[in-house]
């Protein structure tokens, strides 16, 4: 499967985490629970494209389509 940045995500679509950039952004993203293996989900996504809300496990979390950007998934399809 191909891995794409989290910002390249559209509304309803899922995927998991493969990696993050390896920065102080990265570690704060980290902390925040983007962890590798996690299901995610893009929840709704402002009208201008930034920021956007994520599902991840039982909460939402908003980032900035820069701060999105450093998340690497793969999305998963649905069948």
């Amino acid at each position: 499967m191909k891995t794409i940045s989290l910002a390249e995500l559209k509304q309803g679509e899922h995927a998991v985490i493969k990696g993050l950039e390896r920065s102080e952004l990265g570690n704060k993203l980290m902390v925040m629970g983007l962890l590798v293996g996690e299901t995610i989900e893009v929840n709704r996504i402002a009208p201008l494209g930034d920021p956007i809300a994520f599902k991840i496990g039982n909460y939402l979390l908003s980032l900035r389509k820069d701060e999105a950007a450093a998340v690497k998934v793969e999305l998963i399809m649905e069948s």
